[in-house]
């Protein structure tokens, strides 16, 4: 099985500079780089520097997961925060964790005493709320539902019929949909370190709405589909 790691990047010239120098290209087989049009030197340093990188077509993080995966020859695809969010040493750990047969791994920011160094109250209070909400309503165990920093086919975008979008939710639309298909998901320990330079891209009212959106229209439309092949709740 092929790894391709992906690293989505608007305006990381700071993180770049700090995390690429630590991460092995013998770790995967391939990395990509999706540039959501920065201005700050980031495209320059990663083709000078001889990185395949993409110029983003479409809008936000969801469109660049599938403009990497369009292109991806990996069979497994590590989603990795260039902003210094994501500890470059599990990377190798997450590949052969997948090699194992699990269908996802996830860097849980909360399993076995791992802890985030970037939360503040909101944050660290929506992720408890949406990983119980999730745990809940889809009877799954996980510790951490929405971080970013995880490994998983690539076929899983087909096979959850999960659609391409602007809304920050695909690791939701992952977690949930493992969960509903009771797929093999790996929770393993990460550290989340705070973020290097640059600004943090995500606005906790506005992503928190359209997770909570996704969660709620996950599980109706969950409910309707096995209601209709009489599946008991």
């Amino acid at each position: 099985m092929k790894t391709t790691l992906f690293i989505p990047i608007r305006n990381e010239i700071d993180g770049l500079k700090q995390i690429l120098p630590m991460i092995k290209k013998e770790w995967v087989d391939e990395i990509i780089f999706v540039d959501g049009n920065s201005t700050d030197g980031s495209f320059e340093y990663l083709k000078n520097n001889g990185y395949f990188v993409i110029k983003q077509k479409s809008k936000g993080t969801c469109g660049a997961y599938w403009e990497c995966c369009e292109v991806a020859k990996g069979d497994i695809i590590i989603a990795f925060s260039p902003d210094g969010n994501s500890l470059p040493e599990l990377i190798p750990i997450l590949a052969e964790k997948m090699k194992d047969g699990y269908d996802m791994v996830i860097a849980s920011r909360y399993a076995d005493g791992a802890k985030s160094y970037d939360d503040d109250f909101i944050t660290a209070f929506g992720n408890w709320m949406f990983t119980q909400l999730v745990n809940v309503l889809f009877s799954a165990r996980y510790t951490d539902s929405i971080v970013m920093f995880r490994a998983f086919k690539k076929n899983l975008l087909s096979q959850l019929e999960l659609t391409s979008g602007n809304l920050p939710v695909l690791e939701m639309q992952l977690t949930i949909g493992c969960a509903k298909k009771k797929l093999k998901v790996l929770d393993i320990p990460g550290d989340e370190p705070i973020r290097i330079g640059g600004v943090r891209k995500m606005n906790p009212l506005i992503n928190g709405c359209a997770l909570l959106w996704c969660v709620f229209w996950e599980w109706i439309t969950w409910r309707r589909q096995s209601n209709v092949y009489g599946k008991n709740f």
